[in-house]
């Protein structure tokens, strides 16, 4: 892995990442799409002034990124990642899971544990209530996920736009990985884990990874109406894994 200083080195590896996925046709690529779609806007942003410190920005989505991207590699080199990524890439080029839940699980382990890391790290020694207006801006982005997932799964499976109107168990299922409760939840976590002293702090953090990888479990094993609604749907997908990241990142 190349050095990742800037927000076009994340872009980078991204890209690799997801060239990878497509060429191997891994559903790895599924958040890779997605998560390049959302730095591709935080460098949008940053250069038009949409955060009060662009430059504490593209470090903050460095941090960040990095995170995932690390998590990834050692994933890929058979090396185990935190406990929530780990859950995460269990799901990794098995037949029964949609594309959705690859997607969640990955922003759970990414949102609701790394941001919070790399959040405090940028501004370690700094008061974290000055992060605070970017923390939300970057959030506002952040949300944008769960129209993309919608959006972009509905030509994957036009039928799933109808069926998440018809059952609210599935409005259920989302409803628990609203953005706006993975942004506070992140941020009371960044706010913890910056008053703890700095030799708690890798305990502090290994107890959140695995409340973290606990919560995955929504996701990799609902209740028995969601997993026959996301059988009928994985049934349904249209196209190999290939073309689904390349729908997801068209």
């Amino acid at each position: 892995m190349k050095p990742i200083n800037t927000i076009d080195d994340v872009i980078r590896e991204l890209e690799y990442i997801l060239q990878y996925a497509i060429d191997h046709n891994s559903t790895t690529g599924y958040f890779a799409a997605l998560y390049l779609k959302v730095t591709k806007k935080v460098k949008q942003g940053i250069a038009e002034g949409f955060f009060e410190d662009g430059p504490r920005m593209e470090k903050l989505d460095v941090i960040f990124a990095k995170r995932y991207i690390e998590a990834y590699h050692q994933f890929r080199n058979g090396k185990t990642p935190s406990m929530a990524w780990t859950r995460a890439f269990a799901l990794t080029d098995t037949f029964w899971p949609i594309v959705l839940q690859h997607l969640l699980v990955g922003m759970n382990a990414h949102i609701n544990l790394d941001l919070g890391i790399a959040a405090a790290e940028v501004q370690r020694g700094k008061p974290m209530d000055d992060l605070h207006t970017d923390f939300n801006r970057i959030n506002q982005i952040l949300s944008s996920l769960v129209a993309d997932v919608e959006r972009d799964l509905s030509s994957i499976w036009p039928f799933l736009a109808k069926l998440l109107r018809w059952t609210r168990h599935f409005d259920n299922f989302l409803i628990d990985f609203s953005m706006e409760l993975a942004r506070d939840g992140a941020w009371k976590f960044a706010v913890a884990l910056a008053d703890t002293p700095e030799k708690q702090q890798p305990k502090f953090i290994a107890a959140r990874d695995e409340k973290v990888a606990k919560k995955a479990e929504i996701i990799t094993q609902p209740g028995w109406i969601v997993r026959l609604l996301f059988a009928i749907i994985r049934l349904g997908e249209k196209g190999s894994v290939a073309q689904k990241i390349q729908d997801l990142n068209s």
